[in-house]
């Protein structure tokens, strides 16, 4: 069939795709002052980097599946999105399987080496070390990505993991065009990446020089090890040669990663966390993602508020939006972790009872400062550069993934022989209970660092369903802010009737607890901050917030509508 579209929306005026009749034309293109959604009829891949998520669309269109798809273009994006896409990180997949109606979240997320201990980012007086969690080898835990692609392929794929390789390995050995925005990220990190003769090797010409969108960018070493993959598995890349190069590597710089570590690596299907809301079932990743409780806890103590009616991004909803985050942000500094070493309350934390207590607490005027706020007594109850892509296939089934290597371009450094990145996911531990993370976070004993505990993380992918079936798959990066952006997705389509390419570009905000400061993004009209600082609340305007990649099915109309953010200039939508 034809290709119906390559753009992240489509504005009014656009030529229609061949099949479609007038009256669905015109339920999709109504209203001239409108951002509109790209669409499809038979499958979508909406991702962060435009060559990565055509990877995906091709796979479709090929006859692959979903997971097919989610696999190859999570290889891709290693190659085409070296500082977030990786086979040195981890990170989550939720998977629907239409067929079946069964969705199980991956949980692929890194683990600390089994020589981990609490006291590893301290200094001699006994203070948190933030160098050493962010920019040294301790900073490394043992990379998930490419044991999660395989489990995924295994249980829900139809193709074979060399099959899905095949892409990302021609774009490694026959080099990408350099973009603008890789250019640029390149240059930005330029301290970080030069720190390490590996790494300026890779991504900066003979003598240091950057390279220039147009440019062609090999990765030589990238490429005989995704090869490796193809020809081995996962014992390719978590034993032998590879396996070596990367924990001499880590060693080199001061970590402490064995063999033994990489080889007994496994991805783990969990039941995703389930909740609802108006109607909608909302289905997200279970801890050691702290994302998707969160999301639902939030979400119940706002249904019973008219938001609808209250409007999107007026005064009165961004309050309630600000105090509902804020308590959910306090509870995540107490109870979240790695279900394998703490019992998280997950029950009590999603339950509509809970909700309505948070409720009580919240002021309709005026905003409760944070040192009011605690963590909740629940006994009696029971990374910013990360990147997201969405898939849907033909036959319904549904992938969001959400997967990174913390920092961008991880900590730097580059395993030498290998091109693989390594990432500096062990400082979303709580070095020192009490003490932020690079993203403002608050942790305690339930995400202290123990070996072999995969450190709590605020990825949020996310399904919507409707009467069963997939509606919306979302998700999103940006460190602490990925669950209030996935949140405001939701409820941008829920309460505001948005499309999803405007629910996508809406102004979002955010508040996280601590530090008190209600974050915002250009947008709101001074009238509307003015408003909320009148009711107590600090707000600071600063940065866009993620980059969200979504899908809404218009099961009706028979159509993938996709939106792709355009807060990162190569995010596509693209389908068949």
């Amino acid at each position: 069939m034809k290709r119906i579209f390559t753009s992240a929306f489509v504005l009014t005026g656009l030529a229609f795709a061949p099949g479609f009749s007038t009256a669905q034309e015109a339920a999709i293109y109504s209203g001239m002052d409108r951002i509109h959604p790209a669409w499809a009829k038979n499958g979508m891949v909406v991702a962060q980097e435009a060559v990565a998520a055509r990877v995906g669309r091709d796979i479709l269109e090929a006859g692959g599946n979903a997971v097919d798809a989610g696999a190859a273009v999570a290889f891709a994006l290693a190659v085409t999105l070296p500082r977030a896409g990786n086979l040195g990180g981890g990170g989550f997949m939720v998977i629907h399987d239409a067929e079946s109606g069964d969705t199980k979240a991956l949980d692929y997320r890194e683990m600390a080496p089994s020589t981990a201990d609490r006291d590893m980012f301290l200094d001699d007086e006994g203070n948190a070390d933030s160098n050493k969690s962010r920019f040294t080898g301790l900073a490394t835990g043992v990379p998930g990505t490419v044991a999660g692609m395989q489990m995924a392929l295994e249980q829900y794929g139809t193709m074979t993991l060399a099959e899905v390789l095949a892409p990302a390995i021609r774009l490694a050995s026959e080099g990408i065009t350099v973009t603008a925005d890789l250019a640029d990220s390149l240059i930005g990190l330029e301290n970080r990446l030069k720190a390490w003769p590996s790494s300026e090797a890779i991504f900066y010409k003979e003598g240091g020089a950057f390279f220039e969108p147009g440019d062609t960018l090999v990765q030589t070493d990238l490429a005989a090890t995704l090869q490796k993959i193809a020809d081995e598995g996962v014992a390719g890349f978590y034993e032998g040669e590879t396996a070596q190069k990367i924990v001499d590597a880590v060693a080199a710089a001061g970590g402490r990663i064995s063999m033994e570590d990489m080889a007994n690596y496994e991805a783990i299907m969990r039941e995703p966390v389930t909740g609802t809301y108006r109607g909608y079932e909302i289905v997200s990743m279970p801890p050691p993602s702290s994302g998707g409780i969160h999301i639902i806890q939030i979400l119940n103590t706002l249904e019973e508020y008219p938001i609808g009616w209250l409007g999107s991004n007026s005064a009165e909803t961004i309050h309630l939006m600000a105090e509902a985050m804020k308590r959910a942000y306090a509870d995540r500094s107490e109870y979240l972790g790695d279900p394998g070493f703490y019992d998280v309350p997950q029950a009590e934390l999603i339950s509509k009872a809970y909700a309505a207590d948070i409720r009580e607490g919240i002021s309709r005027s005026r905003a409760t400062p944070s040192q009011e706020i605690k963590p909740a007594d629940l006994t009696p109850y029971e990374s910013d550069q990360t990147t997201h892509f969405s898939i849907v296939d033909k036959d319904g089934n549904a992938v969001s993934n959400t997967y990174t290597i913390n920092f961008s371009y991880g900590s730097g450094m580059v395993a030498d022989g290998t091109g693989v990145l390594m990432n500096n996911e062990m400082d979303d531990f709580a070095a020192k209970p009490g003490v932020m993370n690079a993203y403002g976070l608050i942790g305690g004993d339930a995400n202290a660092v123990e070996p072999g505990k995969r450190p709590l993380s605020s990825m949020s992918p996310t399904l919507v369903m409707k009467d069963g079936a997939v509606y919306m798959v979302t998700g999103s990066p940006g460190g602490s802010r990925i669950i209030t952006t996935t949140l405001q997705l939701i409820m941008n389509v829920i309460d505001h009737g948005m499309n999803i390419a405007e629910a996508t570009e809406a102004t979002r905000i955010h508040h996280q607890w601590l530090p008190e400061v209600l974050r915002v993004e250009e947008g709101l009209s001074p009238d509307t901050i003015a408003l909320l600082e009148a009711r107590g609340h600090d707000v600071q305007v600063m940065e866009t917030m993620g980059s969200a990649q979504s899908i809404l099915v218009d099961a009706e109309e028979g159509l993938l509508l996709g939106g792709a953010d355009t807060r990162q200039t190569s995010s596509l939508a693209v389908g068949y």
